[in-house]
């Protein structure tokens, strides 16, 4: 590989591009809430939120979560629940149940700091070569490379790499030339240089690249196909699921709850009681009312067609039919699930789909 990278980097001026780069971020960086300090522990919940998720929409997610959890200790003994629900919006709740676990494990074994070595800090769950490399190099100041999607973008148009960035030994070749590279002086500025260029001007369509602070260094602008890079294969399509999910009210008024299993999609967070239909041709309230019979040992004594609905994940889309219904029974003794009113459905953590059908409950009260 070696051989390679020393092929790429020919007539690369290194210092020059470390220059030009950090002084423009140095003017022209944003003014985010995780740069206000080097506090690794708000490094790493950032750079965690960031994963798949747009700088603006993640501001008041980070403020949020750490006014509520602003240490690792306050993180480390949050109740899961108050953790999702802090993280409720945001998706991949996966990161958000690693984020804790690997917090609590900084406590017990390294007394509350964040470690400061690859060799630990990659043994933290849910902390991957990305993660690693922003926090060491923003909160620690040493040069690790974190290559992200942004960076791929960047580095593959300024170098003209046609590697496809799909495949995991391609992110290899990044991290490797991003070693070559990168400042030793100012490894932070270097890593979020790189980071801001592919967010506000080498954006993955129609570049700014006139604005382009290193757009003399840059091969794809000056052969005119910056718009071939990078190179990267079709995703696979998406998956689609038909599911019906009723919102269920006893004689009191209370709404009917479910807790997802402990284990894949969406784990350990709250829904209606929903059912995937597998027949095109089935009518969905008979399929539900038979679900609730056998599941929830329940009847549902009316019914009403709310409306239809779809939800797009990165591997599949949920389109989901919502009725409305009651029931005779004021309790309920199935595992995970409870009956609870409206004010009370506030402080449970619920995925987005299902957060667009407490609003619309909402503006029937």
């Amino acid at each position: 590989m070696q051989k390679n990278i020393d092929k790429i980097l020919t007539n690369f001026d290194h210092n020059q591009f470390q220059n030009d780069l950090i002084s423009w971020f140095k003017k022209e960086q944003r003014k985010l809430p995780w740069r206000k300090d080097q506090d690794p522990y708000k490094v790493w919940v950032s750079e965690i939120m960031l994963q798949q998720t747009r700088v603006d929409t993640v501001i008041p997610y980070f403020n949020n979560f750490i006014k509520q959890f602003p240490t690792v200790h306050a993180l480390a003994k949050a109740e899961e629940e108050k953790v999702l629900k802090a993280w409720e919006g945001l998706g991949y709740y996966s990161r958000a149940r690693n984020l804790q676990s690997a917090v609590r494990e900084v406590v017990t074994e390294y007394d509350g700091k964040v470690p400061n070595t690859v060799e630990e800090i990659s043994q933290l769950k849910g902390v991957g070569p990305y993660t690693q490399g922003a926090i060491l190099s923003i909160a620690y100041g040493i040069p690790e490379p974190a290559v992200d999607g942004n960076v791929m973008r960047v580095i593959s148009r300024i170098l003209a790499i046609e590697e496809d960035i799909a495949k995991p030994k391609t992110r290899k070749l990044f991290e490797t030339i991003i070693r070559e590279i990168i400042s030793e002086d100012q490894p932070s500025f270097f890593n979020q240089g790189l980071m801001e260029l592919g967010a506000i001007v080498c954006t993955p369509k129609s570049p700014s690249c006139l604005l382009c602070p290193v757009q003399n260094h840059c091969i794809a602008f000056s052969e005119g196909i910056q718009n071939d890079f990078p190179v990267k294969t079709r995703k696979k399509t998406t998956k689609d699921v038909v599911l019906a999910t009723i919102v269920l009210q006893n004689p009191r008024g209370e709404i009917l709850i479910h807790k997802r299993p402990n284990k894949g999609l969406l784990a350990n967070l709250w829904e209606f009681p929903t059912v995937e239909m597998t027949s095109s041709t089935a009518l969905q309230i008979d399929v539900l009312k038979h679900f609730m019979k056998n599941d929830y040992k329940m009847d549902v004594l009316t019914e009403e067609h709310l409306f239809n609905f779809k939800h797009e994940f990165s591997h599949l889309i949920w389109k989901i039919a919502v009725y409305k219904g009651h029931t005779n029974s004021e309790t309920i003794d199935v595992k995970h699930s409870k009956f609870v009113t409206l004010a009370e459905m506030e402080s449970y953590p619920f995925p987005v789909p299902y957060q667009k059908i407490i609003e619309e409950i909402k503006s029937e009260h």
